[in-house]
């Protein structure tokens, strides 16, 4: 082999040693459930000292349910916050027994895939633990209902947008076809002003997490879906 042929194959394999590294870390999934100990540790404690009763409505997902003061927007409703911020919709899935099942919740809220998109997830694999979520209330809590809070609009993840608005639409068909069990809250017109941007003034100083104001919106959405629904005669 000539030298210069020698120096080609070296180049090539050098390139593959920089891209393997690279490619392993786009297919890699984010969801370290390791990383989430002391949240599911403070939970089962929380269960343990002060058991919510069953029968409630459980909030689970990311930081954006972490924040809400569930009590002030549902004063009259049996609310139960399990958000744990910087989750992923698979780490809530993952933990799907510790935040939802233990609970027999009559009705689940759930706020995830935010952080997934800013991570660097497609929509396809959000949709596809969106699924994974569906069929564990399927087999553990199969009179339950479930309602998913789109994934929001933000100021600071704004470039993200048409990648969340794909993710949401395969959620959302995916909710149509089970309207009994599954509803999607699309928080995207009332949270948009007229230049079809983000309204600066429902969001913190961070541009990404909600105010008061922000909250009033998804309460308003959400409390019809939170009420116990009437079964259809036979």
């Amino acid at each position: 082999m000539t030298n210069s042929a020698n120096l080609r194959l070296l180049t090539f394999g050098c390139g593959l040693l920089l891209a393997a590294p690279l490619v392993a870390t786009a297919r890699e999934s984010v969801c370290h459930p390791e990383r989430w100990k002391d949240a599911m540790a403070a939970f089962e404690k929380e269960d343990q000292t002060d058991p919510p009763p069953e029968g409630g409505i459980v909030f689970v997902g990311s930081s954006s349910i972490r924040l809400w003061d569930l009590p002030k927007s549902f004063p009259d409703l049996p609310v139960i916050n399990r958000g744990f911020g910087g989750s992923e919709l698979c780490d809530s899935v993952h933990f799907f027994d510790v935040l939802v099942a233990r609970h027999k919740p009559r009705v689940v809220v759930l706020y995830a895939g935010d952080n997934d998109v800013a991570g660097g997830k497609k929509a396809e694999p959000i949709h596809a633990d969106f699924r994974a979520f569906v069929q564990q209330m399927k087999e553990k809590l199969p009179e339950s209902r479930l309602v998913y809070v789109s994934i929001k609009p933000s100021l600071a993840r704004w470039q993200f947008a048409e990648k969340m608005q794909d993710a949401n639409r395969r959620i959302a068909a995916e909710c149509k076809s089970d309207e009994e069990r599954c509803h999607f809250v699309d928080v995207w017109p009332p949270m948009l002003g007229a230049d079809h941007k983000p309204r600066k003034e429902l969001f913190l100083d961070d541009g990404l997490h909600m105010n008061g104001e922000g909250y009033q919106i998804w309460a308003s959405l959400l409390v019809e879906e939170m009420q116990p629904h009437q079964q259809s005669s036979p």
